[in-house]
């Protein structure tokens, strides 16, 4: 493997690890929020689980940015100087916006959750929504990543 191709790998687990650590705080937050929610009402069981899992997507586009990286765009890097930088860059962008996006989410989905019993789950759409907003940077960041690829010829 020459080094242009270990920065491009390296790129491409730093989008999964960004993912990963996100999506694991998020979860967290959301689901110590659901523990205490479940406490005063278990009913609400479902709605926990629906709204503590949205977080984990981020860790989806990770790993899905690191597979293009892989199988795509590492056979058709070129010999050229820069190339592997450019790649640990674009890896660095799709990891903090997974990451971030990750846990952001988490925070939104925890002010629900922790909603549920005194709403009666009435609030479960309306967090849901509020979470996809967040959830828009980490598909943006995945965008972004096949979007740089494509103009660096490497899609």
């Amino acid at each position: 493997m020459t080094t242009i191709q270990a920065l491009a790998t390296f790129g491409g687990a730093l989008a999964l690890a960004g993912g990963l650590a996100g999506s694991a705080m998020g979860i967290a937050n959301a689901g110590s929020a659901g523990a205490a929610t479940l406490s005063e009402d278990a009913g609400q069981l479902r709605n926990v689980i629906v709204l503590a899992s949205l977080p984990m997507t981020q860790t989806f586009y990770g790993l899905i940015i690191l597979i293009i990286i892989l199988t795509v765009s590492l056979p058709k890097l070129p010999e050229a100087g820069g190339t592997g930088i450019a790649m640990v860059g674009i890896g660095f962008m799709a990891g903090c916006a997974e990451f971030f996006s990750a846990i952001y989410q988490g925070a939104v989905c925890a002010s629900g959750i922790a909603l549920l019993p005194k709403t009666k789950g009435r609030i479960l759409t309306a967090s849901m929504m509020l979470a996809v907003f967040v959830e828009l940077i980490g598909v943006l960041g995945l965008v972004f990543t096949i979007m740089a690829l494509s103009i660096l010829r490497l899609m």
